[in-house]
């Protein structure tokens, strides 16, 4: 459900936080969904074998999920025009990533309006992802 930022956005709005659990079945379903069979992502202990604790989180699913918290607060409307993430901490099966935005800047015209939004997704062991994303709004803040 888009939130009140959505109908006007403004620069420096923060959107409200979105916690994902991170499961195994999120974690090997979003890896089989974008066609990436790494063992790392599916195989725990040949994940182990390669030095990591146990499967972790792919950078497609990552992006996904940073374009459902951005098209979840802004609407169906909002199109998604760029995305440029970069990724941090492991997603590990068991822990909560947390999404949260700012509006860093918001360009109107006469069709709506354009938002570059930073994104975080923090876990139990740091920032997983960081980035930003331009969504454009038709019919936002247009006269």
């Amino acid at each position: 459900m888009a939130s009140e930022v959505a109908a006007e956005p403004r620069a420096d709005a923060e959107l409200p936080p979105l916690e994902i659990p991170v499961t195994r079945t999120l974690i090997v379903a979003g890896a089989i969904a974008s066609r990436d069979y790494q063992d790392v992502h599916h195989d725990a202990e040949l994940a182990r074998q390669k030095g990591s604790p146990d499967i972790f989180m792919n950078i497609l699913t990552t992006n996904g999920l940073v374009g459902r918290y951005i098209t979840d607060h802004f609407g169906p409307t909002a199109v998604l025009r760029k995305v440029a993430i970069r990724l941090g901490a492991p997603n590990y099966p068991g822990d909560t990533m947390v999404l949260t935005g700012r509006i860093e800047e918001v360009v109107e015209d006469d069709d709506g309006a354009t938002a570059t939004v930073r994104v975080v997704g923090a876990n139990g062991i740091g920032r997983h992802v960081t980035g930003t994303v331009t969504v454009t709004l038709p019919g936002a803040g247009a006269s």
